[in-house]
């Protein structure tokens, strides 16, 4: 008898732990997707925290990419460099990213394009992987588990994307939301 008593307790124990991780996961995922803003709310919202300012020089770092190769920043000094932060679950990602691909296709010798998923949000990165093959996506995805850049970059908000000139350094304002063709190709065109 005693023995039925203390497995229930155990039983009820164990639920309750799984409710809390449950209940739990599901805040904290519901309050990243609310760093998810639309191109109109971007243009409407002033309390965005500040970004790298243009003419710092770009933080550093190195991650890995998808394929399991190193990229570090520094390493691509002397190229244009896009960096953008995204992730899997974000719907203007979403909307980006065949626009990133078609640009990369016709600009990929004249302009790096580094696309850092917010792995500390996703499921796993198997999640990341798939979701660039089932679209065929072919630029650099670069997988920041430890928000080793997502941090300095100050990317809270998805997408945000940096534009790195051949000197290293931020030359244009930060672009927080998704991005056009064109308007990569007018970014491109003023780095220097």
């Amino acid at each position: 008898m005693v023995q039925r008593w203390i497995s229930f307790i155990l039983l009820i124990g164990l639920i309750g732990v799984a409710f809390y991780t449950i209940s739990n996961e599901l805040s904290s995922n519901h309050s990243v997707e609310e760093n998810v803003l639309s191109s109109e709310e971007v243009n409407n919202t002033p309390q965005l925290p500040e970004g790298l300012k243009v003419g710092e020089v770009a933080p550093d770092f190195t991650l890995q990419t998808l394929d399991g190769k190193t990229v570090a920043l520094s390493e691509l000094r002397g190229k244009k460099v896009f960096v953008n932060f995204w992730a899997t679950w974000c719907p203007p990602c979403k909307e980006e990213m065949p626009e990133m691909q078609s640009f990369y296709e016709k600009y990929k010798d004249e302009v790096v394009i580094l696309a850092i998923n917010y792995t500390t949000t996703e499921s796993g990165e198997e999640k990341v992987s798939s979701f660039i093959q089932e679209y065929g996506y072919t630029f650099s995805v670069l997988l920041d588990p430890e928000d080793e850049a997502t941090k300095p970059y100050r990317a809270v908000a998805l997408p945000t994307t940096y534009f790195i000139g051949t000197d290293g350094k931020i030359q244009l304002e930060r672009h927080v939301g998704p991005l056009t063709e064109e308007m990569m190709i007018e970014k491109m065109n003023e780095l220097s």
